[in-house]
């Protein structure tokens, strides 16, 4: 027999003999790859409010146009004294064009009003300052000595608004802790299977939700985010 031939053979055949004891193993691996683990991370804050846009409306009636120039020309006068007092910087006040409402050119119109002009005025407050604004408004009593009604519409239209645009300052410290707690619920999972934790095989980061933390307090918000972490389990 050629000597050549028995030698491919013997390699042949320790090959097979090779993979044959290997072969457990490499199953045993690949159903370890199996075996994960899905878990969310929860992380949330509170946090307050960084911007304010607060929108000071009043009406003003009179049966002649020029009485409700006159009215809204002396109102904003007596509103920007009293913002600017209280601490609020000119360049943060924007003054909006009155909306003037004619009761008698009003096709649906009430004939038997008391006046003939409504006119709805808007001076908005826009500013980081919301612990001012927050004075301010507690304050506005002060208006109303003046004869000034404000914030006498209707809130749905003109709502104070407060945000928190810090968001990018927070982000990767929030990211850190939900992850961090996925994992140790990942470790708690392992631990009462009886399995170790293995590496991430994957991992996605929630979508960050910033809302009030109550309807009384709009100034304080709840920042929330939950990631999804999927984990490896090992004997």
């Amino acid at each position: 027999m050629d000597k050549g031939r028995i030698i491919s053979g013997l390699a042949v055949m320790l090959g097979l003999f090779v993979m044959g004891a290997m072969l457990p193993r490499a199953v045993e691996k690949y159903r370890e790859y199996e075996r994960v683990v899905n878990v969310k991370g929860l992380c949330e804050r509170e946090v307050k409010a960084d911007k304010v846009i607060w929108p000071v409306v009043y009406k003003v009636m009179a049966d002649d146009i020029q009485s409700i120039y006159d009215q809204t020309d002396r109102n904003n006068e007596v509103i920007l004294a009293f913002l600017q007092a209280g601490g609020v910087n000119p360049s943060e006040i924007t003054v909006s064009v009155p909306q003037i409402s004619d009761k008698l050119a009003n096709e649906y119109g009430d004939n038997n009003r008391q006046y003939r002009y409504i006119a709805k005025n808007v001076i908005t407050v826009c500013t980081s300052q919301v612990d001012t604004v927050l004075s301010l408004m507690g304050k506005q009593s002060e208006l109303l000595k003046k004869g000034i009604v404000a914030g006498g519409t209707s809130q749905w239209e003109n709502p104070v608004e407060f945000k928190y645009e810090s968001l990018n300052d927070i982000k990767p410290q929030m990211i850190e802790e939900a992850t961090r707690n996925a994992r140790e619920t990942a470790k708690k999972f392992a631990k009462d299977s009886d399995s170790k934790l293995g590496k991430i095989k994957t991992a996605s980061q929630g979508t960050f939700s910033i809302e009030n933390r109550d309807s009384n307090t709009p100034y304080i918000k709840k920042v929330r985010v939950v990631t999804s972490v999927t984990y490896y389990l090992k004997n």
